[in-house]
């Protein structure tokens, strides 16, 4: 049923109970070396989240309000990826890769919410760099406890409202048949194209949603961002300018490999690229960046450098 097919009429048609998700490949070979692949990331992605956590956690000298939106951007990566990697490691070495109607709606719903809620948490992260760079005497009185509370709240928030009304706009459409789809999660766009209705007011909303929920916090970064140059650009102490690009560059890193991708995979015309393009690309957000972030401010953030080390000496020499 293409999107310009009029709607079945009503009860002329048989729900189907549940979807099977086409995945990567039938090739068992292939099949496998994925599943090993995928395995380790999931692993590294769950250790690496959870040990950032810890760390920031039992660290005191981390209890700032940029290491606590980056405790809950570790819980978010955690959250989102497991809502589709443990599904997919299944599927690659069973021979049925059926997810029922209910349980393919749960996926979607859990998954959007979180992906959602990184997006405006991301741009919550910027908006404290930029207080903090920007504003440096007022940093403390703005970014207060309850502040950053209410932030991760609003972001949860956000989340919540454009998952109901995404996976509302899928899910409200009738689906008769057929019930493979191209991909190895419930994303939005494949199962729009087995709807057995006009989804052309559907790809409007989906468009429309997804450009609010990445486009709205994308733009609040490039702000927030832009101010920080024009300040780093009035310092004259180099080690200042130094200092200020430093804690930016990390979640300037994060936040360019997660939005490329997800802007690419929903932000644009729909059939502009093929399935198996797109697959890619949704491994890219789904699984691999989740793994990323833990490496991008371990590795380019001093202070969690330095309270890693003094963990590790603690533990391997505690006398």
């Amino acid at each position: 049923m293409t999107p310009g097919e009029p709607a079945l009429a009503a009860g002329n048609y048989t729900p189907i109970t549940h979807f099977i998700l086409l995945g990567f490949s039938n090739d068992p070979d292939l099949q496998k070396l994925l599943f090993g692949g995928f395995l380790l990331i999931y692993a590294m992605t769950v250790v690496g989240n959870l040990g950032m956590m810890a760390l920031i956690l039992t660290d005191s000298r981390l209890h700032s309000p940029m290491y606590f939106f980056l405790s809950i951007l570790s819980f978010l990566d955690i959250c989102y990826t497991s809502v589709v990697t443990p599904k997919l490691l299944v599927d690659l070495l069973a021979s049925d890769r059926s997810i029922s109607f209910k349980g393919c709606m749960v996926q979607m719903t859990f998954f959007v919410m979180h992906a959602t809620a990184e997006s405006f948490l991301l741009a919550s992260m910027a908006y404290d760099r930029c207080t903090a760079i920007c504003r440096p005497l007022h940093y403390g009185s703005v970014m207060t406890r309850g502040t950053c509370v209410q932030l991760v709240a609003a972001s949860y928030a956000f989340g919540a409202a454009n998952s109901a009304i995404e996976t509302g706009n899928v899910f409200a459409l009738p689906f008769c048949g057929p019930n493979q789809v191209p991909h190895y999660f419930c994303d939005i766009q494949p199962l729009l194209r087995l709807a057995c209705a006009n989804t052309a007011m559907a790809g409007v909303v989906l468009y429309a949603f997804s450009a609010l929920a990445t486009i709205l916090p994308a733009a609040l970064i490039l702000t927030s961002y832009g101010l920080v140059l024009l300040a780093i650009g009035r310092m004259r102490s180099a080690a200042g300018k130094e200092k200020a690009l430093s804690t930016c560059a990390s979640h300037f890193l994060a936040i360019a490999v997660f939005y490329s991708t997800v802007i690419f995979t929903y932000v644009q015309p729909r059939g502009s690229t093929d399935d198996a393009s797109g697959q890619v690309v949704s491994v890219c957000y789904t699984i691999i960046t989740p793994m990323l972030n833990p490496l991008i401010y371990s590795l380019r953030n001093r202070e969690v450098k330095e309270a890693l080390q003094r963990r590790l000496q603690v533990n391997i020499f505690p006398c």
